[in-house]
């Protein structure tokens, strides 16, 4: 799956950036603490839910959908840090 950057530049997606992301984010909240694991499946659940989308998919799109999975998997806070980080 390509992926079209803020800048304009098409990349491949990258699930172990999302991985990465995910526990540098996590790692910041004691409370809702998951292992490589978890956010291995949450990214892939991204990606999954990212190539049903019949358009271009975007930075934007992924961190939508990052966010939109961690809450519904009950971990707020991690999405409220890992939006924090993006900015």
């Amino acid at each position: 799956m390509k992926i079209t950057k803020k800048n304009g530049n098409i990349t491949l997606y990258d699930d172990e950036k999302v991985i990465r992301s995910i526990l540098r984010a996590n790692a910041e909240v004691p409370e809702e603490q998951i292992g490589e694991n978890e956010a291995a499946a949450i990214a892939d659940l991204v990606f999954a839910r990212l190539t049903l989308q019949n358009e271009v998919i975007t930075t934007q799109n992924v961190r939508d959908c990052l966010c939109a999975i961690l809450r519904e998997r009950h971990l707020p806070l991690t999405a409220q840090r890992y939006l924090a980080y993006k900015k």
